[in-house]
C-alpha cells in the first residue's frame, strides 16, 4: 500500500508478486553553492521545503511502502519540523560522503526487514513526475539497475585558461538524474564490496563496478538538481501548478432483462440501463469530466462504442484508465461532484455505498467525492423513467508547465 491516497500509477496495478520497493531520500548535503544560510534541503519553494517536495514526489506513488531519508549530523530536528506529520520510516545520520551516506541509508533499511527494490533519490530534485518511478519500475523487470537520463544537447567543448579547445563528440553521453532504481540486495552487495579508497559521484557507478549492466530511461527536464541560486527559481516555475475543471454528461435508456450499474455498484432495479458497456452513466459522466479537464477527448475517443472488446465492459475499467491519463501529466484529482438525474430507483440509500466506490477507484479520500441525485419533476424522458441521466463535474490540480 502506498503511502499517499494518489494513484499514481498503472505499474501497481499490474503487479503480480507485489514486491517490497522502499525509497531512500538522500538530504545529508550542506548545499554551499545554493547561497543561504540554510542547507538547500531545507529551503522552501512554493511554500515547502525542499525536503518535502521530494518526499511527496516518491510518496504519491502507491507502489513505494516506506521512505528513510539520510541527514546530516544534527539536522533530524529540523527535518521534522519541515515534514510535519508525514510518515518517515527513519532517519538516518550520513556520512562526510554521498557514498557513505547511502551505505549508511541501506544497511539501515536493511536493519528494518529490508526490500526487494529500492529508489534513492537525491532531496535537491524536489520535482519527481510519478510516470518517472514507473519507467523505472518497469526497467527492473530486467535488470538489477536502472536510472533516469537525459542525452546531452548542447555543443561540448574542451577549454583551458578560458581559451577554447577541441570539441567533444556528444552522441554517447548522457546527465543522469535521481531517483535510481536497485534490486535492493544487489546494490547493497555493491555498496558493501565497494573499494573505500575510491569515490562515485553515484550509486549506478556502483553497481557498474560490480560487474552489473545498469539501464537508461528516459529522464525529465523537471529533475533537474538544485544547485545555485538561479536554480531555486526555475524551480518555482516548476512546482507552481494549475486548476483545471472539467464536466461531463451521459445518458442511457432503461430497458428489460439489462443489470443497472449506476455509481460503480450494481442496484436492484426492475431494469436496468442499456449501452455497448455496462452503460454506467455515473461513471461514464465522471470520465469524460476528467478527459475534459485534460483536454484528452471523450470516453468515446478512448473506448470507441464499435469496438467489440468494450462491450459489456465494466466502466471502473474507464474510470481507472481516466485517472492514469492524471497521473502521466503528474496531476491530482481534487474534487469530483456527481449528480445523477432519474425518477427511479431511488438514489439515497445508496449515496454513501456510491461514494465509497467512486473514490476508492480515484483512489483519493472519500470526502473529495459528492453524489447528488435530482428528478426533473416527471418532464422528460427522465421523468417518463425512459432513461436514466448523470452529469459530472472533476477539479484536477496540473503542473502549470504540464
Amino acid at each position: 500500500m502506498g503511502l499517499s491516497a494518489s494513484r499514481g500509477s498503472g505499474y501497481a496495478r499490474r503487479m503480480v508478486s507485489h514486491p517490497k520497493i522502499v525509497a531512500l531520500i538522500v538530504a545529508a548535503g550542506q548545499g554551499s553553492r545554493a547561497g543561504g544560510d540554510l542547507p538547500k534541503q531545507f529551503r522552501r519553494i512554493g511554500g515547502r521545503a525542499v525536503l518535502a517536495h521530494a518526499y511527496d514526489g516518491l510518496a504519491a506513488h502507491p507502489a513505494i511502502e516506506a521512505i528513510h531519508i539520510v541527514l546530516g549530523e544534527g539536522q533530524e530536528a529540523e527535518a521534522r519540523a519541515l515534514l510535519g506529520d508525514r510518515a518517515v520510516a527513519a532517519f538516518v545520520t550520513g556520512a562526510d560522503s554521498r557514498r557513505g551516506s547511502v551505505r549508511a541509508g541501506l544497511e539501515a533499511i536493511a536493519a528494518a526487514d529490508g526490500a526487494d527494490i529500492v529508489l534513492i533519490h537525491d532531496a535537491a530534485r524536489p520535482y519527481l513526475p510519478t510516470a518517472m518511478i514507473d519507467r523505472l519500475l518497469a526497467a527492473l523487470e530486467t535488470a538489477q539497475g536502472a536510472i533516469p537520463a537525459l542525452p546531452v544537447a548542447d555543443t561540448l567543448v574542451r577549454g583551458a585558461d578560458g581559451v577554447m579547445g577541441e570539441g567533444v563528440d556528444r552522441g554517447a553521453l548522457y546527465r543522469v538524474q535521481t531517483p535510481q532504481a536497485f534490486r535492493f540486495d544487489t546494490i547493497l552487495a555493491a555498496h558493501r564490496g565497494w573499494d573505500e579508497r575510491r569515490e562515485a559521484t553515484d550509486d549506478a557507478q556502483i553497481l557498474r563496478g560490480w560487474g552489473h549492466d545498469v539501464l537508461l530511461v528516459q529522464g525529465d527536464e523537471r529533475l533537474e538538481k538544485l544547485t545555485y541560486p538561479q536554480d531555486f527559481a526555475r524551480a518555482e516555475a516548476m512546482i507552481a501548478r494549475t486548476t483545471r475543471v472539467g464536466m461531463g454528461y451521459d445518458v442511457h435508456r432503461l430497458a428489460e432483462d439489462e443489470e443497472l450499474w449506476l455509481g460503480g455498484l450494481l442496484i436492484p432495479h426492475d431494469r436496468g440501463l442499456a449501452g455497448h458497456s455496462d452503460a454506467d452513466v455515473a461513471l461514464h459522466a465522471i470520465v469524460d469530466a476528467i478527459l475534459g479537464a485534460l483536454a484528452e477527448g471523450d470516453i468515446g475517443s478512448h473506448f470507441p462504442p464499435s469496438d467489440p472488446k468494450w462491450r459489456g465492459a465494466s466502466s471502473d475499467k474507464f474510470l481507472a484508465y481516466a485517472c492514469d491519463r492524471v497521473a502521466a501529466r503528474d496531476g491530482r484529482i481534487e474534487h469530483v461532484d456527481l449528480t445523477i438525474i432519474c425518477e427511479a430507483p431511488k438514489i439515497g440509500p445508496h449515496r454513501e455505498a456510491m461514494r465509497a466506490r467512486i473514490a476508492d477507484i480515484l483512489a483519493v479520500p472519500v470526502d473529495r467525492v459528492s453524489v447528488k441525485a435530482t428528478t426533473t419533476e416527471r418532464l422528460g424522458f427522465a421523468g417518463r423513467r425512459e432513461g436514466i441521466a448523470a452529469q459530472a463535474v472533476a477539479t484536477l490540480s496540473l503542473p502549470a508547465l504540464s
